[in-house]
């Protein structure tokens, strides 16, 4: 039952932050956003690690990771979601954010010369395959149209996240433990986005509306903290293997709020692209021997195993 809390908690909430996204997009610039998002919930991590007596000195080097961990994963990457939540509704933003399971899968090989495995690779491109069914008309224009453009800021921005958890697992292999790291993560993730948007002109500014607050309080206690701890919780009572399937519920989730609350309109491109891209996350994270397995069963009984 824990379990299953466990999955629930992490996927409703990683599901509807997409939605939370698109609500901040207000007069406040989305590159500020970010900031306020990761530098507000640093300042509570780090309270919550000074209360709990956690290790907070790391040595030089340690830091210069963490700080590029922050960078990738909490800065430019979330950057990307944002901007490419103005051009697109945010489920399909998701949808394409979920394809950091195969920017895992290149950048491991080429950070850490981690063999690719054929189910890896070919759910891989059964996934890319369904991106460009969903956006079959965008590519076929070959313009700058908006949906073109947010889904090249969303790519960018998954390829960032994927950098950030590759240096992620270096931080923890050395022994950083994963709250803290996000913490600095976060603070450096904070700092940077918030250099950026003064070094490109922009002014500290503050939507004080309930309709700004609110998504900005539940993208920092909810979706930068208590879903995270969901997750880790998770990995440690059934391993990381089951726990990633979070990242295939959570795409499925983000669209049902796109269409209640967005007006998402499916088609026939959308409804195959989806599929293709789900079908594929499932293959790269579903070992060999069970796929095998699945495959006997559909073969003997004509029909998925539940």
């Amino acid at each position: 039952m824990l379990n299953f809390l466990l999955y629930a908690g992490a996927s409703l909430i990683w599901g509807s932050t997409w939605l939370a996204i698109k609500l901040q997009l207000t007069g406040v610039p989305p590159i500020l956003s970010v900031a306020y998002r990761f530098s507000l919930a640093a300042l509570i991590l780090l309270a919550y690690c000074r209360l709990a007596n956690k290790q907070l000195h790391f040595s030089g080097r340690d830091h210069r990771y963490m700080a590029l961990q922050g960078f990738s994963l909490f800065g430019l990457s979330y950057c990307g979601s944002y901007l490419a939540t103005s051009y697109m509704t945010s489920g399909l933003v998701a949808v394409i954010f979920s394809t950091i399971l195969m920017w895992n899968i290149l950048n491991l090989r080429l950070f850490m010369g981690q063999p690719v495995a054929w189910r890896a690779f070919w759910g891989g491109i059964l996934g890319l395959s369904g991106i460009c069914t969903v956006f079959w008309q965008d590519l076929a224009a070959f313009t700058a149209t908006s949906g073109l453009i947010g889904l090249l800021i969303a790519l960018a921005g998954a390829y960032l996240a994927s950098i950030g958890n590759i240096v992620g697992s270096r931080n923890a292999r050395n022994g950083v433990p994963v709250t803290q790291a996000n913490a600095f993560g976060m603070a450096y993730g904070g700092l940077l986005t918030l250099g950026i948007h003064l070094a490109m002109g922009g002014r500290l500014s503050m939507d004080w509306s309930i309709g700004y607050l609110g998504p900005l309080l539940y993208l920092t206690l909810f979706g930068s903290i208590a879903a995270f701890g969901c997750y880790m919780l998770l990995i440690n009572r059934i391993g990381a293997e089951y726990a990633a399937y979070v990242t295939l519920l959570m795409p499925m989730i983000a669209l049902v709020f796109s269409t209640l609350f967005e007006g998402y309109h499916w088609t026939a491109n959308g409804l195959v692209g989806v599929g293709l891209v789900l079908a594929g996350n499932l293959i790269i994270l579903t070992p060999r021997w069970k796929l095998l397995r699945i495959t006997e069963k559909v073969k003997e009984s004509g029909s998925l195993p539940m």
